[in-house]
C-alpha cells in the first residue's frame, strides 16, 4: 500500500513537475513576448518621433519656399510695372523721334525749296544786270 502510494505520488510529482516545467516554458516566452513587445513599442515612439522631426522640417521648408515665392511674385510684379512704364516711355521717345524726323524732312524740304528760290533769283540778278549793262 505504501509502495503504491508512494509510486502514485511519485508518478503525480512526476507531472506537476512536467506541468511546473511547461509552465515555466510558457512563462519564459511570454516574458520573452512581452520584451520584445516593448522594443517594438520603443521602436515605434522612435519612428513616430522621427516622423513629426521630419514633418516639422518639412513643414519649415514649406513655409520657406512659400514666402520666397511670395517674394518672386512681388519681384516680377514690380519688373512688370517697370517693363510697362519702359514701354510707354519708348513710345512716347518713337513718336516724338518720329515728330523730329518729320520736322527735319520738312525743314530740308523748305530749305531745298529756298536753296532753289535763291539761284533762281541770283540767275535773276544776273539777267537783270546783264540786261541793265546793255541798256542806259
Amino acid at each position: 500500500l505504501i509502495s503504491s502510494a508512494t509510486n502514485s505520488l511519485r508518478l503525480e510529482a512526476e507531472i506537476l513537475e512536467k506541468k511546473l516545467q511547461d509552465a515555466q516554458l510558457k512563462l519564459a516566452e511570454k516574458e520573452a513576448e512581452e520584451k520584445e513587445l516593448e522594443s517594438l513599442q520603443s521602436l515605434i515612439t522612435e519612428l513616430e518621433f522621427q516622423l513629426t522631426m521630419e514633418k516639422d522640417s518639412h513643414e519649415s521648408c514649406l513655409e520657406s519656399m512659400r514666402k520666397e515665392m511670395r517674394h518672386k511674385a512681388d519681384e516680377l510684379e514690380k519688373l512688370s510695372q517697370e517693363r510697362t512704364c519702359l514701354i510707354h516711355s519708348l513710345t512716347q521717345v518713337q513718336e516724338e523721334n518720329a515728330l523730329l524726323q518729320d520736322t527735319v524732312r520738312r525743314e530740308c524740304e523748305e530749305r531745298g525749296e529756298l536753296t532753289a528760290a535763291l539761284a533762281q533769283a541770283r540767275e535773276r540778278v544776273l539777267e537783270l544786270k546783264q540786261l541793265s549793262g546793255t541798256f542806259p
